[in-house]
């Protein structure tokens, strides 16, 4: 299709992404405490940079390992905090990934010990997963891989015509049937 070698961006990984907040000390106490994440630095201006429009704001940075920095924006001066209510609320979340099945069932082991309920570990076939929310509704996910590099290849493999059939009929292709077929087999199902 695109010869992706040549393409003039030349991408160095995630600098990092950001999210709102209703108040960035809770929001920065919490990924600390839940998830181990490391708070690194914030910016607080009254002027954006990029706009030049009034709009006091405190924006936050943890490293989520790896080189990845999850960040936060607090904005006092806008409305409450809302959400995209025309899409559901399992759609839009952060995930993370942990290095084993063992560190994902300890993770939902101390996740739940903090009080928060945690859905899973839900089976994926390549991967496995615990889903819970963070104070300011957004859903966060960890996941473990668990795939075979031969599974993985797969997926690639059939990535393009699982895309072009859907952008087709709009109906959920086939073509990675067996994904589900070993969740099924692990639940007896």
């Amino acid at each position: 299709m695109n010869d992706l070698a040549n393409h003039p961006v030349k991408l160095g990984g995630v600098h990092h992404a950001a999210y709102r907040c209703r108040d960035a000390k809770e929001t920065v106490e919490w990924y600390q405490r839940v998830l181990g994440m490391d708070y690194t630095s914030a910016f607080s201006e009254d002027h954006v940079p990029s706009t030049g429009e009034y709009d006091p704001y405190m924006h936050v940075f943890l490293d989520a390992g790896n080189g990845n920095i999850l960040a936060f924006f607090e904005l006092p001066n806008q409305k409450d905090m809302g959400r995209d209510e025309n899409t559901p609320k399992w759609v839009q979340h952060l995930a993370f990934r942990v290095a084993s099945e063992e560190e994902l069932l300890a993770a939902k082991e101390h996740v739940e010990g903090l009080g928060i309920d945690v859905l899973g570990p839900t089976h994926h076939g390549i991967f496995k997963s615990i889903y819970f929310f963070d104070p300011n509704g957004h859903r966060v996910e960890l996941a473990a891989d668990i795939g075979t590099d031969e599974q993985y290849a797969e997926l690639k493999r059939v990535a393009m015509p699982m895309l072009d059939e859907w952008s087709e009929t709009k109906k959920a292709p086939r073509h990675a049937d067996w994904l589900h077929e070993i969740a099924r087999k692990e639940h007896n199902l």
